[in-house]
């Protein structure tokens, strides 16, 4: 499982949530646990599986192209869809590490993620001079009708 899997960004996890990976996913579970904890596991989780196909990918092709092997084994075909599925996994690792640097880098201060916010209700006041104030209607005052 990718969980079990390092990843490229596991000390930067680490620097900001300030635990070792495996205590942040225990973390993770909790009710009370932080929404940007959870994302940045998910996408951690992300990470850590497209890093394991892009060295799979690698590992094949180095292996195809060894010195020792007998060059009847190389096929082009196989090279080139080595060569896609390595660009595709290459643009996924990109995205979930600029993702989760991005979201590593936006959040808040550790000391302020625990305060709770405060908003101020506004209130808007005014007074209305009394030539301005509508007058009041009377009960059972009769409605002039006006043409």
């Amino acid at each position: 499982m990718s969980r079990d899997k390092a990843s490229t960004m596991d000390g930067d996890l680490q620097k900001v949530f300030g635990s070792p990976v495996p205590e942040l996913y225990e973390a993770a579970v909790g009710d009370d646990a932080l929404p940007a904890l959870v994302r940045a596991l998910e996408l951690r989780t992300f990470l850590a599986l497209t890093e394991e196909q892009v060295a799979r990918v690698r590992d094949r092709v180095h292996a195809d192209m060894d010195p020792d092997r007998d060059m009847g084994e190389l096929y082009a075909n196989q090279l080139r869809f080595d060569a896609q599925w390595l660009d595709a996994a290459l643009d996924a690792r990109d995205g979930y590490r600029a993702a989760l640097g991005e979201l590593l880098r936006t959040m808040p201060a550790p000391d302020q993620r625990a305060r709770p916010v405060s908003t101020t209700q506004l209130r808007a006041t005014a007074t209305l001079s009394p030539s301005a104030a509508p007058a009041p209607q009377r009960a059972g005052a009769a409605q002039v009708r006006r043409p």
